[in-house]
């Protein structure tokens, strides 16, 4: 299953936003124009859905309802997100809604403007219902977070909790006690990546590490027997040999480079689970070469699992591949009024060059380099 729509309403910088998606969806755009955000609002779907979230969860991790809401937003505050999920490209099997208010005084809690769910045509769900009008408070949670209340479409619920994001920082996995605190909810940077990959279960773990040593190879010839490890200590490492380091010597984590921990990372995301993978910047760190073969390199990783991947990117070289349409490139266009999405593929122009052979690299990217940046190297 994969998230076809996506509909929006005041969510952080998008006033409006009303695309379709497919199987792989790439975020273009310059730099603010919001491609975190547009990916952040997958992880706040995940994040109301999962066990130990929820909706006001969810919106206090992002600093309340008035950093998330659109400044632009003025008549009609109200956030709303909208979903519609499909099988293998079919009609809509779900729809979610929801739309977010905030009290105007007391606790300011956000509270629940609308939740509404349908299965096809049919809709199961439409709140608020009489039982909300008499207990108002019923509305600072979504049914899609209670398992008492979401059984009719608890399908919806186990997809949104199944995306995953992962923007390995390799600094952080290196180092993880120079990073005091309680870290990010969800561990999206890596910082516990280390512990994960040993607490996964050992028939599952060592077949994924060997499929990603295997195509690590590609990018790194001189890379062998990549396991994990545990020290005296009980810590676990990566470990790895390299031929042209000294024969038989194996080093670990803290000596690879950051090209390969985010490979490692990045690979290790692609093959665990199924549900829709975020992606932010695959390139970084990585030379052009290997971030040419990434799209191929995702295919191939995924052949028996196939699922929706939602990435943005600034990198040429990654667009470059040829079997890029326009159809999978959203593009960003900042606005007086909040950033515009926008297909590629609907753009008049953008459509004929890719039309006559050019690729997305050549026919689209141009279109988020920011006007008079030639006058850049005249600053002073």
């Amino acid at each position: 299953m994969i998230v076809s729509r996506l509909v929006l309403k005041n969510w952080r910088n998008f006033r409006s936003v009303d695309v379709p998606l497919g199987e792989r969806a790439i975020l273009l755009g310059p730099n603010a124009s919001g491609k975190s955000n547009l990916l952040d609002v997958f992880r706040f779907l995940r994040d109301v859905a999962k066990a130990g979230g929820g909706l006001q969860r969810a919106v206090s991790q992002r600093g309340g309802l008035s950093k998330i809401r659109c400044l632009a937003a003025r008549r009609e505050p109200d956030v709303e997100i909208e979903v519609r999920l499909s099988d293998n490209g079919k009609e809509p099997a779900w729809r979610y809604a929801i739309g977010i208010k905030q009290e105007v005084r007391g606790y300011r809690q956000p509270y629940l403007a609308h939740e509404r769910v349908w299965r096809g045509e049919r809709q199961l769900l439409d709140r608020p219902d009489d039982f909300d009008r008499k207990d108002k408070l019923r509305l600072t949670q979504t049914h899609l977070e209670q398992i008492n209340a979401n059984e009719s479409f608890r399908e919806i619920s186990r997809f949104l909790e199944s995306i995953l994001y992962l923007h390995l920082v390799p600094q952080l996995l290196r180092h993880p006690e120079a990073f005091l605190g309680p870290g990010v909810p969800g561990d999206p940077f890596g910082r516990s990546f280390l512990e994960t990959v040993a607490k996964t279960p050992e028939k599952i773990r060592k077949p994924r590490l060997k499929r990603i040593e295997a195509a690590l190879r590609k990018a790194v010839p001189q890379l062998r027997n990549l396991r994990d490890i545990r020290d005296d200590g009980g810590v676990p490492h990566l470990e790895a040999l390299y031929e042209h380091w000294r024969p038989g010597a194996a080093i670990q984590e803290d000596q690879f480079s950051d090209g390969t921990l985010r490979l490692i990372g990045l690979f290790w995301s692609l093959l665990e689970g199924d549900g829709p993978l975020l992606l932010e910047e695959p390139e970084l760190s990585l030379h052009p070469g290997i971030v040419s073969r990434l799209p191929a390199l995702f295919y191939r990783l995924q052949r028996r699992n196939r699922r929706q991947i939602l990435l943005s990117t600034h990198s040429p070289d990654l667009l470059s591949e040829s079997g890029i349409g326009g159809e999978e490139i959203l593009l960003l266009i900042p606005d007086r009024d909040g950033t515009k999405v926008e297909l590629a593929s609907s753009i008049q122009e953008v459509h004929d060059l890719l039309a006559s052979g050019l690729s997305v690299a050549d026919a689209a990217l141009p279109r988020t380099v920011p006007a008079n940046l030639e006058q850049l190297g005249l600053f002073e």
